[in-house]
């Protein structure tokens, strides 16, 4: 029961951060991998950082785990997918870098600050 809960955690977290990015572009009308304005790229940023955190919380709390490791599985998926989609893909790579360095990151934020919530 434990790695089912735990598997749709990750995923269902994993869905809150790909989804929200998918309607960011989408309804902005913007590529992801195109130029965009600085305060595109800051919306981007600030947007990817929240939802990454939600994201990190909802694993969290989904898992029930009262651990953190359940968050690494999560930001590493999330860096993953980013670093390969870095690779193989053309044009400029903000949105890649943030996810690595940033939105992973933040996951593991959200998830620790469910935890904290939970202990209190």
């Amino acid at each position: 029961m434990n790695l089912l809960r735990n598997s749709i955690a990750v995923i269902l977290g994993y869905a809150v951060f790909v989804i929200s990015a998918l309607l960011l572009f989408q309804l902005s009308g913007i590529n992801a991998h195109d130029d965009a304005s600085t305060g595109f790229i800051v919306l981007t940023i600030v947007y990817g950082l929240l939802f990454s955190f939600i994201g990190g919380a909802l694993t969290q709390f989904i898992s029930k785990s009262g651990k953190l490791i359940i968050n690494y599985v999560l930001a590493g998926i999330i860096a993953g997918f980013a670093t390969f989609s870095l690779f193989k893909t053309t044009g400029n790579h903000y949105s890649q870098l943030a996810a690595i360095f940033l939105f992973a990151p933040a996951s593991l934020l959200g998830g620790l600050a469910c935890l904290k919530k939970v202990k209190k």
